[in-house]
């Protein structure tokens, strides 16, 4: 009885003193509460890389596992417009946030350019960075610097790179550039453009725009001696974007998870994903330095129906087997460590992935 009694009480009580608050907000208190927002994001991106995937590295890799220390995980559903998702649509849904058809590169579904999250992030004065081990101009990369309605089109791909917001960037692809069917030679357009070009990684400290195309097509493979191109390139990505002081964004995509994936050979699967690990430690040691930078990690899809089983009827032996060659439709984890990382935990769309990146970037 005494409960019922005071309750009204008690509710006046609560109403006069919110209302008390109200009229008279604190500024200091509204600090307090705001989130905290990041100077700097680095989504990276490994292709073909769902949870039975990063699961392997716990059985067979030596060394920590880097994708253990991100204190935040989310997942993301990743059906383009058809259920299964190529690297195409999940990599416009990223860049751009919508959902398209398979093979769409940075277009809506009817073929219409989408503004991509480094479009935006130049707008607002700040850098961009791409790095791939596939080719620049493939699926997942294009996306954040191209518009067209097949991903297979890789010269007319290459040709929207040239003039996009991008700083830096660092892979393979040569051969869209300057040995094109169409006779076009690409590279004086970069040289138009403020772009200073490589064939080899290295600084170029006064160079205003940076690219790296380090092969014709595609990287080696880990297996044939690629050595820590993802860390290297990473390093001198975030040394020259760091230069502006409107931050920057970064798309880091480990490509070749994906390929082992399809050809269904785990131990060139197994080097990639001990590659993209190990690159996770190098980006998280340098936003622990940093403290203003926010490193996302995830999947656009997983590949090749991977899983880790028990061996015949032995619990103590792992059978690494796949049940396909193509992609799959699982849901796909999200890793995010540092300021705003709380905003990736949760069930969501991938297109979410750009929403919240853009509006931590205040884009």
């Amino acid at each position: 009885m005494k409960i019922t009694f005071l309750a009204p009480i008690f509710i006046a009580c609560f109403v006069l003193i919110s209302g008390c608050k109200q009229s008279t907000p604190s500024s200091a208190t509204e600090h307090e509460n705001k989130p905290a927002a990041p100077k700097n994001i680095v989504l990276v991106i490994g292709d073909g890389t769902g949870i039975n995937q990063i699961s392997a590295l716990e059985f067979y890799k030596e060394g920590p596992i880097y994708y253990d220390d991100f204190p935040v995980v989310g997942l993301s559903k990743v059906s383009s417009t058809s259920l299964v998702t190529d690297s195409a649509a999940a990599g416009t849904a990223m860049a751009c946030g919508q959902k398209t058809y398979n093979k769409a590169i940075g277009v809506d579904v009817n073929g219409q350019a989408l503004p991509s999250i480094t479009e935006y992030m130049a707008q607002k004065g700040g850098a961009n960075g791409i790095i791939s081990t596939s080719s620049i101009t493939h699926a997942t990369p294009a996306c954040f610097f191209a518009h067209h309605d097949d991903r297979n089109d890789h010269e007319i791909i290459a040709g929207f790179l040239p003039q996009a917001p991008i700083n830096f960037f660092a892979g393979p692809g040569m051969k869209y550039f300057n040995q094109r069917t169409d006779q076009v030679n690409l590279m004086p357009i970069f040289s138009q453009n403020n772009f200073e070009i490589d064939s080899i990684l290295r600084p170029h400290p006064e160079a205003e725009k940076v690219g790296y195309l380090l092969a014709p097509e595609d990287m080696p493979k880990m297996s044939e001696g690629r050595g820590p191109f993802l860390q290297e390139a990473a390093d001198l990505a975030i040394k020259h974007l760091t230069k502006n002081d409107r931050g920057f964004f970064m798309m880091l995509e480990a490509s070749q998870v994906d390929w082992g994936g399809h050809d269904n050979d785990f131990p060139y699967m197994l080097s990639e994903l001990i590659d993209l690990d190990d690159t996770l430690g190098f980006l998280l040691n340098f936003a622990r330095r940093d403290q203003n930078t926010l490193i996302v990690v995830t999947g656009d899809h997983a590949t090749g129906g991977f899983s880790l089983s028990a061996d015949d009827d032995s619990y103590d032996k792992i059978n690494p087997t796949f049940s396909s060659t193509r992609h799959n439709a699982d849901w796909i984890p999200v890793f995010a460590y540092g300021p705003g990382a709380e905003q990736f935990g949760g069930v969501y769309e991938n297109t979410a992935i750009f929403y919240k990146i853009k509006s931590l970037l205040d884009l």
